[in-house]
């Protein structure tokens, strides 16, 4: 089987399901910021990072993968597909409440940098606050899993968490933002 098909010379692209859609479409959009999103989560993985890190990010890979699935199957699919849990939002959440037990509370906002890992965590939650934004377009003319919105969100706080994480954990300096006033 070949890669290239030809059928998206002119623009349009199929849904899972069969149904044809401009490439602009705003499903599109949206599977293809997570698709983009699960990129960027694969080169944090590729750094050196803890074991711990690099599992949680596989994950994060897979259910971005799921993510996408959904986003990409057109709203008459019969085709069974994998799903979102609670439990993932779950996941989440207890990851960013273990590395947040390690971290100085927050005084005010950092700017993002100070080693290229993380500039990549920072890279990013904003490539997902983008993917979250696009899948509430989405949202607000089809049918999308409130689970998907709320992964999303999670997601991107739990990428700052770790963003300061990995901070603390490569002797990186965190400098906060001083507005001039």
């Amino acid at each position: 089987m070949k890669v290239y098909t030809k059928t998206g010379d002119k623009g349009e692209t199929s849904l899972i399901g069969g149904v044809r859609v401009k490439k602009y479409d705003l499903r599109i959009e949206a599977y293809g910021t997570v698709d983009e999103l699960n990129s960027f989560v694969g080169i944090i993985r590729d750094q050196e990072i803890k074991e711990e890190y690099y599992h949680q990010l596989i994950e994060i890979q897979d259910r971005l993968f799921t993510i996408g699935s959904i986003l990409a199957a057109a709203p008459t699919s019969r085709m069974k597909l994998p799903e979102l849990e609670e439990k993932d939002i779950t996941f989440l959440e207890e990851a960013m409440d273990k590395m947040d037990e390690e971290l100085e509370p927050m005084r005010s906002f950092v700017l993002p940098g100070g080693h290229t890992t993380v500039s990549h965590t920072h890279i990013a939650r904003c490539v997902c606050r983008r993917a979250e934004r696009n899948t509430i377009a989405l949202a607000e003319e089809a049918e999308v899993s409130p689970l998907v919105i709320q992964y999303l969100n999670r997601l991107s706080d739990y990428l700052f968490v770790l963003s300061r994480k990995l901070t603390k954990d490569l002797n990186a300096k965190e400098i906060p933002w001083k507005p001039r006033m």
